[in-house]
C-alpha cells in the first residue's frame, strides 16, 4: 500500500508548494514603500526650546492641557534616558526590522488589496503590554521598549508576557492588530465559536506571515507549541468530555483562551501547559476547514463559527 501513496502524497506535496510560490512570487511584486518616522529619536533629542516644533510635527502624542513641562523633564529624566539609550542600541539600525514590515504588508495587500500603505512611526511609551503595536489605519505605531528581549533588566513583568517582549514578535504583533481590524463579531457566545474566533485570527496570520513559525505566530515558546501539539486529542477529548464545547460559562475564556502562564484543566498537567490552548485548538480547526473548503480569506472572515466547525472534519492528533 505505501508503495501506492507514496506518490500520490509526493505529488500532493508539489502542488501544495506550487500553490505557495505562486502566491510568493505574485506578493513579491507588489510595490510596498513604508517610510518609517522615528519618534522616540526626535522627543529625546529634541531640546526644550524646540518643543512646540515638536508637538505640531507629531500633535497626536501631546494631549492637549498637558503642561510642557511634562515633557521637558521626561525627557531630560535619568531613567527615560537610561531606556532611550537601551531602545538605540538595540534599534540604532531599524532597517532588518523594516523590511520584514515591508514584507508583512505586501502580504497585507495582497489578500487585502484595497489595504493602505499606512506609515511606520517608532515611540518609547509606558510599558504598557496591551498596545504594543497597533495598525490604525494610516498608522502602524511600534512602542520600541517593549521589544528590548525577555531579560532586559527594566521588565518586571510575568514570565509569559515578557516571553513576547522579543524583536521577532514586532511583525506578529501589528499582524494581530491589522488582522483585528478585519475580524467580523460573532454573536455567538459558545466556547466553540470563542475558539474558532480566535483561530481564524491566527489562521490569517499564518497567511500573511508565511515565513515566521507557529511558536511565533502563537506568541509560544518551541516547546509550548509541541506541548499541545503533543496533547492536541487529550485537550479536545478534554474538551468534549466536560461538555464545554457549547457551553457560555465567561470563566472558560480565562482558563482557555486569553494569555495566562498556563491552562487550567484543573489537573497536574496545569504546570506543564501553555496558556491559550483553546485558541491553538481553534487554529486546528480553522486550518482543518480551508483545506477541506475552497473560500477565500474575506469569505472565511464572514463565516459563521458554526460553519465552520460542522464542516470542518476536525480530528485531532491522537
Amino acid at each position: 500500500m505505501k508503495i501506492y501513496l507514496s506518490p500520490l502524497i509526493i505529488c500532493f506535496f508539489f502542488l501544495s508548494c506550487g500553490k505557495k510560490n505562486k502566491v510568493e512570487k505574485a506578493v513579491e511584486e507588489i510595490p510596498v514603500e513604508i517610510k518609517v518616522d522615528r519618534f522616540d529619536k526626535a522627543f529625546f533629542e529634541t531640546k526644550p526650546e524646540d518643543l512646540n516644533q515638536l508637538k505640531k510635527q507629531y500633535p497626536y502624542f501631546f494631549p492637549a492641557g498637558t503642561d510642557d513641562a511634562v515633557w521637558i523633564e521626561k525627557i531630560q529624566h535619568p531613567q527615560w534616558r537610561e531606556l532611550y539609550a537601551e531602545v538605540q542600541k538595540k534599534y540604532g539600525d531599524f532597517e532588518p526590522v523594516h523590511q520584514e514590515i515591508e514584507t508583512l504588508f505586501k502580504h497585507i495587500k495582497f489578500y487585502f488589496p484595497k489595504t493602505k500603505t499606512p506609515k511606520l512611526v517608532t515611540l518609547i511609551s509606558e510599558m504598557d503590554y496591551n498596545t504594543k503595536s497597533i495598525y490604525a489605519d494610516s498608522l502602524v505605531i511600534v512602542s520600541l521598549e517593549l521589544y528590548l528581549g525577555k531579560d532586559h533588566k527594566f521588565y518586571q513583568f510575568p514570565e509569559y508576557i515578557k516571553q513576547n517582549f522579543e524583536s521577532s514578535q514586532i511583525v506578529p504583533d501589528i499582524a494581530s492588530s491589522f488582522i483585528q481590524t478585519k475580524m467580523v463579531p460573532d454573536a455567538d457566545k459558545t466556547f466553540i465559536s470563542q475558539m474558532i474566533y480566535l483561530g481564524k485570527e491566527l489562521y490569517i496570520k499564518e497567511l500573511l506571515l508565511p515565513e515566521y513559525t507557529d511558536a511565533v505566530r502563537m506568541g509560544y515558546t518551541p516547546e509550548q507549541l509541541a506541548w499541545c501539539s503533543e496533547n492536541e486529542g487529550y485537550i479536545w477529548r478534554y474538551f468534549i468530555d466536560k461538555e464545554m464545547l457549547y457551553s457560555v460559562d465567561a470563566k472558560l475564556v480565562p482558563r482557555f483562551l486569553s494569555p495566562a502562564p498556563f491552562s487550567k484543566f484543573y489537573l497536574e498537567i496545569d504546570n506543564e501547559s501553555p496558556g491559550q490552548v483553546g485558541a491553538w485548538i481553534g487554529w486546528q480547526i480553522v486550518r482543518s476547514y480551508m483545506k477541506n473548503n475552497d473560500i477565500s480569506v474575506n469569505e472565511l472572515l464572514n463565516k459563521k463559527a458554526k460553519e465552520i466547525f460542522e464542516q470542518s472534519k476536525y480530528k485531532p492528533k491522537k
